[in-house]
């Protein structure tokens, strides 16, 4: 059984945790590249974070700036930060209430097959959202993890977004636990005209312990991607 080295961030602003997870990534990727220059097998490890990010928009490297509705006068006198990154994906939120996980696996520990990976994260989230008796379902062709799918009342309940080199994955997922869902009236999210976002707090009607949600999806991490967490 693969480890998994985890790490709960807390409240972090959105460029120092990229950083921190580009260095985890970088990390491994030198390891592999230095097994196969000089014929060693040495192990590289395997991360999750959690964190919470301050406002924060993020654009996806070929996402669509005009899904942005603001400006940047508006966007600083509303205390939100905007950063173009290196994920796949459109345009997407991020804020207190919203849990986001990181995972920067080497894939080489597990499968080679990106699409599966991105399967099986949804897959963690659609298992959390049933043990509140939500049910989250995946919609062709639009990635993340829905409810109402093929009704007219679809909306996006956790968002995906990864980047993947040399099998090694960053980036990740963000679960909309109790979120203010009123910041993503400012973009377009996901780039997704005709669909709204929803939060499991306003599914539900409740508020819910952020522990307790944390614990489910590291539960369901464990069990479908086949680890164990390390502390």
């Amino acid at each position: 059984m693969n480890q998994v080295y985890f790490k709960d961030l807390g409240l972090k602003d959105y460029k120092e945790t990229w950083n921190f997870q580009n260095e985890l990534f970088q990390e491994i990727i030198a390891i592999k590249v230095n097994n196969r220059k000089n014929d060693t097998n040495n192990t590289t490890l395997n991360y999750l974070l959690f964190t919470e990010h301050p406002h924060v928009y993020t654009l996806g490297k070929s996402g669509d700036f005009n899904n942005l509705l603001l400006n940047e006068k508006q966007l600083t006198e509303k205390g939100i930060s905007y950063h173009k990154t290196n994920r796949g994906g459109d345009i997407t939120y991020h804020g207190p209430g919203q849990l986001v996980g990181y995972p920067i696996l080497d894939l080489d520990n597990f499968f080679h097959d990106i699409h599966l990976y991105m399967r099986k994260l949804e897959k963690v989230i659609i298992l959390t959202l049933a043990d509140y008796g939500l049910k989250g379902e995946r919609s062709n062709g639009e990635t993340g993890v829905w409810l109402g799918v093929g009704t007219p009342f679809a909306r996006k309940i956790c968002a995906f977004g990864v980047r993947a080199s040399r099998w090694v994955t960053m980036h990740g997922f963000a679960l909309n636990v109790s979120p203010n869902l009123g910041y993503f009236d400012h973009i377009i999210p996901c780039g997704i005209k005709d669909k709204s976002v929803t939060s499991m707090e306003a599914e539900l009607g409740k508020k819910l312990p952020p522990q307790e949600v944390k614990d489910k999806v590291l539960k369901h991490f464990s069990t479908i991607f086949e680890v164990e967490f390390m502390l």
